[in-house]
């Protein structure tokens, strides 16, 4: 998928249709959350992992956010989600649903109609943190909002429900 500006628009358009404040900056695309330190130092924010997660018969999509340094273990995860094993999702499935693409996978595409069907697991810790970055669906850039507003504001405006784990 190309990068497309209107997809940043739009995610741009609804932090401020909400009221959210946010830093953004650009940078190189980044791959790995350890490219990603240049922005958290820059931000003063954690950048959360972002997982795109499935089961082998791909009957449901998860959008699994951790902190940075946890370890991801299949098992815990999948048994958390009340779901058979689950395993990193395909690309086509990705881009339809949350507007993305591989190393800029990002909970701000959540906002699209296509990621309705899209199941949330979000790492109980990161819920203490005060400011948390994403991509805004772009790897090549980096907004960081307060934990509170991306909490208490942005996940409500998505009507998706949270399923908290712990890693």
């Amino acid at each position: 998928m190309s990068r497309d500006a209107s997809v940043q628009d739009a995610i741009f358009a609804h932090l401020t249709g909400l009221g959210i404040a946010y830093d953004l900056v650009q940078h190189p695309p980044v791959q790995t959350i350890e490219d990603c330190a240049w922005a958290e130092h820059t931000l003063d924010a954690v950048v959360p992992k972002n997982l795109f997660l499935t089961p082998r018969n791909k009957s449901a999509y998860f959008l699994c956010i951790t902190r940075p340094d946890a370890i991801f273990r299949t098992a815990d995860v999948s048994k958390q989600a009340g779901s058979s094993r689950l395993s990193f999702g395909e690309e086509q499935p990705l881009i339809e649903m949350l507007r993305t693409y591989p190393g800029a996978i990002s909970p701000m595409g959540l906002i699209f109609p296509e990621a309705s069907k899209m199941h949330l697991l979000i790492d109980r810790q990161l819920r203490t943190m005060p400011r948390l970055a994403f991509h805004p669906n772009d790897s090549a850039q980096t907004l960081a909002m307060a934990g509170e507003d991306f909490f208490d504001v942005f996940l409500p405006s998505t009507a998706h429900e949270v399923n908290w784990i712990d890693i």
